[in-house]
């Protein structure tokens, strides 16, 4: 099929800053791209050639743009999957696939699913309400510390919560979850499995991530990880496995924590671009949003090696403001060396919401490493 300055017809489910950076490559290839979004002022809707606003969890709404398109991507787990399945049943190509997505958004289904096919991952407890997990720590089955996350539409460090004493359940949101051991790790990892339907594999190289305390959200990816050679191949062999079991179309980046013995444990998968590829816009030969564009249109796969050393920054709203977005600082950032910023598009700032990111490459990792620092402490995102 000829995809470049023809009729044939991308649709993309979310219009947030993953998808506005994936338009970034369609553009780029002349591709024509639909975009379905809850929000009139989405990141998207500059960059594509159709958007339309409506509900992603609505089955109507989903299917109905889905007739529209030829392939069907999504750049958020939180949409329907009944409207994806029927689609594929009536012909419209949608990767990763809606079985995949089944599972991925419950976290629930996808800790059984590590279990099934035998791969590595934290103990973990299933509860149907979170008033269970009371009983449980009182009956003696579970004990402090643990971490507990919904089984559903989590993001962004929502969903999530360490839990230390009985008062730290109280205010759960008391649906579906699940507990998981607390791992005593030295480094959260990931790897960015990219494939096509012809089933071509490539793997970009393991980051390292560093997260905010209060927020539960990257704030730093490395790359490459600061690791062991062993503990990298480690790392990447299992990411190969874990995309072999999903046998998807796309991406799928798998976060994993190494532990004090070096061990790789699963955390949790996306089947899309991630926070953990923003570098590779500037410090890859391929861009993971690139890629993802490649694999779903059965293109051949891009080079994943990294160019030069690179170290993301996400930029989030500043604690105590809320309202008309100001970013303080970004002609300052921009003196520095090997410093890009992206800045998302979002009219409203609120405390943690994820507002941009900033880019250094450097053929030190050292020296980029304490330039993102710099970079970290001199731009603010804040309001008017």
């Amino acid at each position: 099929m000829n995809y470049f300055s023809s009729n044939f017809k991308l649709g993309i489910l979310g219009g947030g800053q993953l998808g506005k950076m994936m338009l970034y490559n369609t553009r780029k290839f002349d591709i024509q791209t639909y975009v379905l979004d809850p929000s009139d002022e989405a990141p998207s809707k500059m960059a594509c050639n159709a958007f339309t606003q409506g509900d992603l969890m609505d089955f109507d709404t989903v299917y109905n743009f889905g007739k529209q398109v030829d392939v069907l991507t999504f750049e958020i787990e939180n949409v329907n999957v009944d409207a994806l399945e029927k689609l594929e049943k009536e012909g419209v190509k949608v990767y990763p696939s809606s079985k995949n997505l089944r599972i991925i958004q419950n976290k629930a289904k996808q800790k059984l699913f590590y279990l099934d096919k035998n791969l590595p991952t934290s103990e973990f407890s299933r509860f149907a309400y979170a008033s269970e997990i009371e009983d449980a720590v009182l009956n003696g089955g579970l004990k402090f510390p643990f971490v507990w996350k919904s089984a559903q539409f989590g993001y962004d460090g929502t969903g999530v919560k360490m839990i230390r004493t009985m008062y730290d359940l109280k205010d759960l949101p008391k649906g579906e979850c699940i507990t998981e051991e607390l791992i005593d790790f030295k480094n959260e990892l990931a790897v960015i499995v990219a494939r096509n339907p012809d089933g071509d594999v490539k793997t970009y190289p393991v980051v390292e991530m560093e997260f905010h305390p209060e927020a539960n959200q990257v704030e730093y990816v490395i790359c490459p990880a600061r690791i062991p050679e062993d503990v990298a191949k480690k790392a990447q062999d299992i990411a190969l496995k874990v995309s072999a079991a999903f046998n998807h179309v796309g991406l799928l980046a798998v976060e994993m924590f190494q532990t004090q013995n070096d061990d790789i444990l699963i955390n949790e998968v996306a089947p899309r671009p991630h926070n953990s590829g923003h570098q590779t816009i500037e410090a890859s030969y391929t861009s993971q949003f690139e890629q993802h564009i490649r694999a779903i249109l059965n293109l051949p796969l891009g080079k994943t090696e990294s160019k030069v050393g690179g170290i993301m920054v996400n930029l989030v709203g500043a604690e105590g403001y809320t309202g008309d977005v100001i970013y303080e600082n970004i002609a300052e950032i921009m003196k520095m060396d090997g410093v890009t910023p992206h800045i998302y598009g979002k009219k409203q700032t609120r405390p943690f919401r994820k507002m941009g990111h900033v880019t250094i490459v450097n053929e030190d990792l050292n020296t980029a490493r304490k330039i993102a620092e710099e970079v970290k402490n001199t731009i603010k995102v804040i309001a008017k």
